[in-house]
């Protein structure tokens, strides 16, 4: 196994926790949208629901970075 492999396992790796963090976002959503009536406590949880979608879609674009340039530099 070659450091390339290794960027590429890693960012496979990181690609998945972003998608599950994603999914995570969207169960989140979906859930408050159902149960919450209060527009402070709905704005409350959409807050922290939009931290860490960004911080999700980050992980998950760097991880196919990664990806990529250990395909393109493990040529």
């Amino acid at each position: 196994m070659t450091i390339w492999d290794g960027l590429i396992w890693g960012g496979t790796a990181l690609t998945a926790v972003g998608l599950v963090a994603l999914a995570w976002c969207i169960l989140t959503a979906a859930r408050a949208k159902a149960r919450i009536t209060d527009d402070a406590q709905m704005r409350a949880v959409m807050r922290k629901v939009v931290v860490v979608n960004m911080a999700a879609l980050a992980a998950s674009v760097f991880g196919l970075m990664f990806v990529v340039l250990g395909i393109m530099l493990g040529r």
